[in-house]
């Protein structure tokens, strides 16, 4: 039996390794790779995948393990924090992009239905893109992160009045009073469900799960929840994506929420592959080199525009320069939901086969920007800061500082130069109960369900999940800290966890527990700094 779909896959991941290879070594984003591979393999250049649309199904996949695993990161609590952020700061980014867009539009001779649409579609920005680049960089739960996520949130909910209005921009509509209202019902029914299994069922059904002891089980239940919570916004006319954070909320306020954020992890990136060379399968790279100036143009006037109003929402929030500059940065790019827009604008026939291909074009030269604004974000906004400006607006915004930054902050710091004790056993149980008499700051990391139960109720600082996944190294911060004791009884498990420990670097001191001696070689050979086998110092005891 053939699956037709196949031979695009491998051709899809073969040219995505080589691409990425060779982005490495010339020290270029592996975003940039996938584009590329995307504009290479796509229709309009060598022609190599013929499956268009499955490839965009795929993608879809993707953005919802992406918008799934930014919800773990969060909870209904931190997210009613950042309420204002979110509809203030949304609510003037998108409106402020679209008022000016339309503005240019009537100055070029566009009809104003044509001119508001396109700025349906530049106002919106890439949830992809910055959340990845952002949970790569670490900078999530920083100020600029925390607030262009909840402007990203606010444009993931807007996409769906947008689509409402189209048919009227297009004059077809007949009744989008009584559709919006309609919508709007059933967004607060789902978003009151989203809450009750959060607080009640959710966490009652995976204790359940977690008590059998089964990875596979567990790992079902998550992506059950995850499509699930999807498909359920999706069939009320929200977005499959807000579905998805939805469900990564709910999953975030039970204890297991770091193990199932280290099983969704491969997935997420498989699939967001898939979406990043869609992306580039768009692109016309003859249109594009037919027309690279006026191109070129539009694309610095569309990303300093919405740079401008994105700065103007953090401005408002009164936040301080720095995280105004950061997010304004990090926002400046157009969005995957602006092509669903745009095809839908097509339909309607509010957009032109040209105007569609300088939007496409415009669209991906401000995706591939993106990277290298971020990465270097700081420094362009050292830059940014250093420029003369006038002595009165300069203390005017210095006075900001700490204002709304300090307000949605967490205010715990995160630990440094601590003991990561690994398993809750005999061992880690009494080690812990050492630390703590000697006032040294550890965290605990376990797997089994019964014993994290009795630790969290016990008061211990403990993580569930598997310590040989580096999400759950990562939320234990073993790059800061000073030991790391692995006290399981499992030789293959405590090698693995060896292993990917020393992945953060030889700064931590690893001291590994084991039951017999021959295994001292191996765990010293895979990076351990010391190995304590039982049958040993028992014989020493005993003597």
């Amino acid at each position: 039996m053939q699956l037709p779909l196949l031979p695009d896959i491998v051709v899809i991941l073969g040219l995505s390794v080589l691409t990425i290879l060779l982005f490495q070594r010339l020290r270029v984003p592996p975003l940039l790779g996938l584009l590329f591979t995307g504009a290479v393999a796509g229709p309009h250049a060598l022609g190599l995948v013929n499956a268009s649309h499955e490839v965009e199904l795929l993608s879809e996949i993707g953005v919802i393990f992406l918008l799934f695993a930014i919800g773990l990161e969060f909870s209904l609590k931190g997210l009613s924090s950042i309420r204002n952020t979110v509809l203030i700061g949304g609510l003037v980014q998108v409106g402020g992009t679209i008022g000016l867009t339309m503005l240019v539009g009537r100055l070029f001779g566009l009809p104003w239905p044509q001119a508001v649409f396109l700025g349906f579609l530049f106002s919106l920005s890439s949830t992809a893109i910055v959340l990845k680049m952002l949970q790569e960089r670490g900078e999530l739960r920083a100020p600029h992160g925390r607030v262009a996520v909840a402007i990203l949130i606010f444009q993931d909910i807007v996409v769906v009045p947008m689509m409402l209005v189209i048919p009227l921009l297009a004059g077809k509509a007949e009744d989008p009073a009584g559709v919006v209202a309609e919508l709007a019902i059933k967004g607060v029914a789902v978003l009151a469900l989203v809450i009750l299994m959060a607080r009640y069922l959710v966490p009652y059904v995976l204790r359940l799960v977690v008590q059998t002891k089964r990875r596979e089980l567990f790992l079902l239940t998550v992506v059950v929840l995850c499509f699930g919570t999807a498909w359920l916004t999706s069939s009320v006319g929200l977005s499959l994506a807000l579905g998805a954070f939805f469900a990564g909320l709910i999953m975030s306020e039970s204890d297991y929420s770091h193990q199932a954020a280290a099983n969704v992890l491969p997935f997420r990136e498989i699939f967001m592959s898939f979406f990043f060379v869609s992306v580039g399968m768009l692109l016309d790279l003859g249109f594009l080199f037919t027309h690279l100036l006026p191109v070129l143009g539009l694309a610095l006037g569309v990303m300093a525009g919405k740079a401008l109003m994105a700065a103007l929402a953090v401005l408002l929030l009164r936040y301080p320069p720095r995280t105004i500059l950061l997010t304004a940065l990090g926002l400046l790019q157009v969005g995957e939901f602006s092509f669903l827009l745009a095809a839908a604008g097509m339909r309607e026939q509010l957009l032109g086969n040209e105007l569609y291909q300088y939007f496409l074009a415009v669209s991906v030269l401000s995706m591939v920007a993106t990277p290298f604004v971020i990465r270097y974000g700081a420094r362009i906004t050292d830059i940014l800061l250093r420029t003369p400006i006038p002595a009165a607006v300069r203390n005017r915004l210095a006075r900001r500082n700490g204002g709304a930054e300090a307000a949605e902050t967490p205010s715990e710091a995160p630990l440094s130069d601590h003991i990561v004790i690994i398993g809750y056993g005999l061992n880690g149980e009494n080690l812990a109960r050492a630390a703590r008499l000697a006032d040294l700051s550890y965290v605990v990391v376990e797997l089994d369900p019964e014993v994290f139960r009795k630790a969290r109720e016990a008061g211990e600082p403990i993580l569930f999940g598997d310590a040989a996944e580096e999400s759950i190294l990562q939320h234990a911060h073993v790059g800061e800290a000073r030991v790391v004791v692995i006290a399981i009884s499992d030789p293959a498990s405590t090698q693995r966890i060896v292993r990917a420990v020393r992945e953060f670097g030889d700064a931590v001191h690893i001291i590994v527990r084991t039951r017999y001696v021959r295994e001292i070689e191996e765990n010293l050979r895979i990076g351990a700094d010391e190995v304590i086998p039982e049958e040993f110092e028992t014989s020493l005891e005993i003597f």
